[in-house]
């Protein structure tokens, strides 16, 4: 019997390891889709394109940098990290980096709107898979998940504020505000909020 217990708590957390690198590729590419389609990034990449030019590295590798710099911010909210928490900061910036290179940049109006908004959706469906993996937020999503735990404020709150104070910082670094940050802040929140729900491995549990 207790064989049997073991190997199911490691498929489990098979499934789960699957999930969150899934997920966090996925993110990655869904990064690399809003900044080909050049109607304006989400709020923690004009943060990002802002910082990039400044330290002469690529968009990917200030991504993983700025993962590092936040975790700092976990100490006061107590938050733990976790196998998670380290695959986001080497996977998300790496994987946005390759997309960057495969992805070619439309030309006509439409066709950027049709990447942008794919990329949106599949940005929130991303961050509820790989949080919904339990194995640790990414160094973004712990401030996210840090700041519900302690407030009591539901995800999509939360996370639609988080988004606008960085999307200002970003602005006066010299990041591009446009369209798809409209976009993207006001409608993040939601989808994450939903996905969430649906990938969580702990809900799974629970049914």
């Amino acid at each position: 019997m207790l064989h049997l217990v073991r190997m199911f708590d490691r498929d489990r957390f098979s499934a789960r390891l699957v999930q969150l690198l899934c997920g966090l590729a996925l993110y990655g590419a869904s990064m690399a889709m809003m900044v080909r389609a050049n109607l304006g990034l989400d709020p923690w990449d004009v943060l990002t394109q802002g910082v990039a030019p400044r330290i002469g590295i690529s968009f990917g590798l200030t991504v993983n940098l700025i993962g590092l710099v936040v975790l700092a911010l976990w100490w006061p909210l107590r938050q733990r990290p976790g196998i998670g928490t380290v695959l986001n900061i080497i996977v998300i910036g790496t994987v946005t980096d390759i997309a960057l290179a495969l992805i070619p940049s439309p030309e006509a109006f439409a066709a950027r709107l049709a990447l942008l908004c794919l990329g949106i959706l599949l940005n929130g469906i991303a961050g509820g898979a790989y949080i919904g993996a339990g194995l640790g937020p990414g160094p973004r999503d712990g401030l996210m998940t840090g700041f519900c735990r302690r407030t009591g404020l539901s995800v999509k709150l939360v996370r639609t504020a988080i988004e606008l104070s960085v999307l200002a910082i970003g602005w006066m670094l010299g990041g591009t505000v446009g369209l798809g940050t409209i976009l993207y802040a006001v409608s993040i929140g939601w989808v994450v909020h939903h996905s969430l729900a649906f990938f969580s491995f702990k809900r799974k549990a629970d049914a």
